[in-house]
């Protein structure tokens, strides 16, 4: 697997590229673990790396500090309630301590900044998106466990670019994961967009995972599909997708063309493993992958993301 245990400071730092994930506090000495750090689009993303750690248990605690101009890691301890939908400035992490971290009630919206990192979260019902990402660049979002929004679990869009969505799991959703809100706003979103989805646990959520608009390429890789209902990947709007190893059980509609009114996109489908599912729909190319990357064996996603991702 690719997380390792390693004993530090909490605010420390393994190594290059390595995030360290506080498992019992936030106090030196304790016990991390060390989650690489983002591959894909959102590489180079350090969060509040260098800056202050400091950890929260009350919701005047969590907005002062998520909402500072300094950079800083802000570690989650316990259930934070939220309300609406929450601002996130740039140079942050925000970071569950343990299993306890979680946020509740309301969503984080990542809107015109940059360099923001959500990791080891438990993100539910907010009653509009989980978490929002507009107008913003070099985020990652790592090892939730996102459910029950009134709109959307993750929705990325208007011109944001450069993200990665990792080692999460998606669960108790209708629409899902929506990149690229609207078929009109080609002007702002065309040449951006750009979105790495890999090793995400897909639990039963219902579409959109993700329904794509206008990013060139999309990159969904080693994720694990399971149970359904309406449609996995969705590519519209000149959107150009590679769907990569990925495994799909009791899928029917794994992979499609356009979506209710929005035109065609491109989709490329890729060694993907099929467990009870359909054959899926493809046309169109897709632009090159312009970073490297390793994947695991299709057949082989179920259990290792099954058994990484979410929380932990």
């Amino acid at each position: 697997m690719r997380k390792t245990i390693a004993s530090v400071a909490a605010a420390g730092v393994l190594a290059a590229g390595a995030i360290t994930v506080a498992m019992t506090g936030g106090t030196a000495g304790a016990d991390v673990r060390a989650y690489p750090g983002p591959v894909g689009f959102g590489a180079g993303t350090t969060g509040g790396a260098g800056g202050s750690t400091v950890t929260v248990s009350s919701t005047s605690a969590f907005l002062s500090a998520v909402q500072s101009s300094s950079p800083t890691v802000v570690q989650v301890s316990g259930t934070i309630s939220l309300s609406g939908m929450n601002k996130v400035a740039s140079n942050k992490t925000i970071v569950g301590l343990g299993t306890s971290g979680r946020l509740s009630g309301g969503g984080l919206n990542i809107s015109k900044v940059s360099n923001v990192i959500i990791q080891n979260l438990t993100i539910t019902g907010s009653g509009d998106d989980n978490i929002n990402v507009e107008y913003s660049t070099r985020v990652f979002i790592d090892h939730n466990n996102l459910s029950d929004a009134n709109d959307g679990n993750l929705d990325i869009k208007r011109a944001s670019d450069n993200i990665t969505v990792s080692w999460n799991r998606f669960h108790n959703q209708d629409k899902n994961a929506l990149l690229g809100h609207s078929d009109s706003n080609s002007g702002e979103d065309s040449g951006k967009l750009r979105v790495t989805y890999h090793h995400n646990y897909f639990d039963g959520v219902n579409q959109r995972n993700p329904r794509v608009r206008f990013g060139n390429p999309v990159h969904v890789y080693n994720n694990y599909y399971r149970d359904i209902g309406s449609y996995g990947v969705a590519s519209t709007e000149n959107a150009g997708v590679l769907v990569e190893k990925n495994y799909f059980e009791n899928v029917e509609d794994p992979y499609h063309l356009g979506e209710g009114s929005s035109d065609e996109g491109s989709l490329v489908a890729r060694d993907n493993y099929k467990v009870n599912s359909g054959a899926g729909q493809t046309g169109g190319s897709v632009a090159g992958i312009p970073y490297s990357y390793g994947t695991d064996t299709a057949a082989n996603v179920k259990s290792i993301v099954t058994s990484g991702a979410g929380v932990h």
